[in-house]
């Protein structure tokens, strides 16, 4: 409620007596709307919960996964550190902090930009040598070492305008810093700097991305297809036809929400100062690229089902009344005891009696049956725990159940247990 006071009283301050008055007011409320609510909120959130997810199953995590770890912590730093900086600006009309401050968004934005797009790239490289090539790279410390080489090149290369290499500048609607692209005509390091930030660190991920990804897929269905035809079910089929889509839905989203604004920095690079170029032109993309920051816990949680119940676990954790009736309910009916099954073998053939009358032999099988009906379970035997209802309705049917090939089931219920 405080952002749409915030948000109108902003418009009353803005002079509404022209078109071009207008046309701000409205910039500044969608950027302002959809960064506090769509990117803020949304991206902390999500991007929280998956790492909150992660550590909690840290023990049980593979090493590959440590790659989309390092995305959420991309996305959620970057919503946290940044972007409230350009939300205060949106309700000044202005940027606030002048150059230190544009500098140190410029700097960090870009840098976890570029940090992104790598791990997105390591990901995509990584799956499609394991996929169409069985070869394991994306194990132990090959992926730490991939982590730690993502994160020293993004801050290197978005270090290199502190040096005289580039700059970072206001963008053309004032409420965002980034590099300036118009330095390609003002030096020959700004623009080796410009062409090198746009070709190299940009357009060569992506097609890494595309390409990789589409050849995946193709890999995947195709093996899917050919088991198919076969007549052949395979459980990993599925588990990695899912695996393969969330990736790939996870680099198609970020290849269509940055290409946009790639276009557009492209366009500004070489248009002539004559030529005008409104400010809705740069935020609309900019926007759009900054939303790759939302979607990603939700391809997670849609896609992994470990996710989802880890997810409900932490709710419960917090809120126990969710799932306060069912577990009741299930109480109420039975109470769970713990019972120690034991197999024994059936003898197929029954054994000679070697001239012992009948009243000896039923005699004697009698001991042995009353011997094993004791407390102490035969020596030798496997003995397994489960936990079931002390009902004899349900002990019986499990007996019938168990006794019904080779072999003969005995209860010994654990007693002062519940």
């Amino acid at each position: 409620m405080c952002f749409v006071i915030s948000s109108f009283s902003s418009i009353i301050v803005i002079e509404l007596s022209s078109k071009k008055s207008i046309n701000a007011a409205f910039i500044l409320i969608i950027y302002h709307f959809f960064s506090a609510f769509c990117l803020v909120v949304f991206s902390v959130l999500g991007n929280g919960l998956v790492l909150v997810i992660c550590y909690r199953r840290r023990k049980k995590m593979v090493c590959s996964e440590l790659l989309c770890v390092n995305l959420a912590v991309v996305d959620f730093l970057c919503c946290v550190c940044f972007y409230p900086l350009s939300i205060m600006s949106s309700f000044h009309h202005m940027w606030l902090g002048e150059n230190i401050t544009c500098v140190y968004y410029g700097l960090g934005c870009y840098s976890f930009g570029l940090c992104g797009m790598f791990t997105i790239t390591a990901i995509s490289i990584i799956r499609y040598l394991k996929t169409c090539y069985s070869l394991v790279y994306g194990e132990g410390t090959n992926i730490q070492i991939a982590c730690c080489a993502i994160w020293l090149l993004a801050v290197v290369w978005s270090s290199f305008p502190l040096i005289g290499w580039g700059e970072y500048v206001p963008e053309p609607y004032g409420l965002s810093c980034t590099i300036a692209w118009k330095a390609y005509h003002t030096s020959a390091k700004d623009a080796f700097y410009v062409i090198c930030s746009f070709a190299c660190f940009t357009m060569v991920p992506v097609l890494l991305i595309v390409v990789s990804q589409c050849q995946i897929l193709y890999k995947v269905f195709r093996f899917s297809n050919s088991l198919s035809a076969r007549g052949i079910r395979n459980n990993l089929k599925y588990a990695e036809k899912r695996l393969s889509v969330m990736f790939f839905c996870i680099s198609l989203g970020f290849v269509i929400a940055w290409v946009p604004y790639a276009v557009v920095s492209l366009l500004f690079i070489f248009h002539r100062e004559s030529q005008y170029m409104a400010p809705e032109g740069f935020v609309f993309p900019a926007l759009f690229a900054k939303s790759s920051h939302v979607y990603n816990p939700f391809i997670y949680f849609y896609f992994n089902k470990t996710f989802r119940r880890e997810l409900r676990c932490l709710l419960l954790s917090f809120w126990p009344k969710l799932g306060g009736n069912r577990v009741s309910v299930h109480n109420a009916m039975v109470i769970q005891h713990p019972i120690h099954i034991q197999l024994q073998e059936r003898a197929r053939v029954p054994k000679r009696t070697f001239g012992l009358s009948q009243d000896q032999t039923l005699s004697k099988n009698k001991d042995k049956a009353m011997h094993r009906s004791g407390s102490n379970p035969v020596p030798g035997r496997p003995v397994y725990t489960c936990w079931g209802s002390t009902s004899k309705k349900s002990l019986h049917h499990l007996g019938n159940m168990l006794s019904t090939g080779c072999f003969v089931v005995q209860f010994v219920p654990v007693t002062g247990q519940q």
